[in-house]
């Protein structure tokens, strides 16, 4: 299967934060999520595929051709949304048409006003006038609008009413159907991801402890529910961590038909890809 984005080896250290050897690939008509916790590495991962950072080592190609040497060419292609637009709130819809069109080759200002009528935002008030949720729907209208093979967002559901969200949602996976576009998404809502994402990448502490498709995910790894008595039986090999709550345990397992079969336990819950993040972030091992 073609990649359209390969990480190798990607590391970027701050003061009191370290991004350490992300490996990923993104394949060619295929959505995937990336979780982890606030401060985890989400957002320098991304900053450092689209090159708005320095990495201090690794390989990062989008197409095939290396992030930094092709760096115009590879974002004729992409679709970005990210906190900042980098745009003056003194802005409108129109005045952002403008300067959009002199930027990108492929902008297609038919399409964006599509999407500007669509998602119902005002042409001529000022950004500065829109809400939280408005303003994120006028990011993801300029990220599609001059026709990218990639897009790479994060938060984009953020701030969105449950109607607005599934509205994009339905958008992002259309933009997959002809399985030549991609997408890679952070978003804290996960089951947004639950729903559109075919794999999902798990940054904790700046370091990737898991990256699977999300169906293999779901349906392998399992929450075992078990008393301290058949805690205490349970080799510590066979699970990933645990989390005791007040009445029971909560263990992590990868893979729940090997681990029924080895333990006479009856409760192994399918788990969703929240509470697979929370019992790693704050569980035991």
């Amino acid at each position: 299967m073609e990649n359209v984005l390969e990480v190798r080896n990607l590391s970027k250290k701050y003061n009191g934060f370290e991004l350490k050897n992300i490996n990923l690939e993104l394949p060619k008509g295929m959505i995937m999520g990336l979780i982890g916790e606030n401060g985890a590495g989400k957002s320098t991962t991304i900053k450092s595929i689209l090159n708005i950072i320095d990495r201090d080592c690794g390989e990062i190609k989008i197409f095939n051709l290396d992030n930094k040497e092709n760096e115009k060419q590879v974002k004729e292609e992409i679709g970005v949304v990210l906190d900042d637009s980098f745009l003056s709130d003194y802005l409108n819809p129109v005045d952002i048409n403008k300067i959009m069109k002199n930027i990108y080759i492929n902008w297609d200002e038919n399409l964006y006003f599509k999407y500007i009528e669509e998602f119902k935002l005002p042409k001529n008030k000022m950004t500065k006038e829109y809400s939280s949720g408005m303003k994120m729907k006028l990011k993801i209208a300029m990220a599609l609008s001059h026709h990218p093979k990639l897009l790479i967002l994060d938060e984009p559901t953020s701030g969105l009413d449950p109607v607005a969200r599934n509205e994009i949602l339905d958008i992002f996976q259309d933009f997959i159907q002809d399985e030549e576009n991609s997408i890679l998404v952070s978003s804290h809502i996960t089951s947004d991801l639950e729903r559109v994402a075919d794999y999902i990448t798990f940054i904790n502490n700046g370091e990737i402890v898991i990256t699977k498709p999300k169906d293999e995910l779901i349906e392998n790894y399992g929450i075992v529910k078990c008393t301290e008595e058949e805690f205490k039986k349970i080799d510590k090999k066979d699970f990933i961590k645990y989390k005791k709550n007040r009445y029971e345990y909560d263990i992590l397992v990868e893979d729940k038909v090997s681990f029924k079969q080895k333990y006479d336990i009856e409760i192994i819950d399918k788990p969703t890809i929240d509470e697979i993040m929370v019992i790693y972030i704050k569980g035991e091992k």
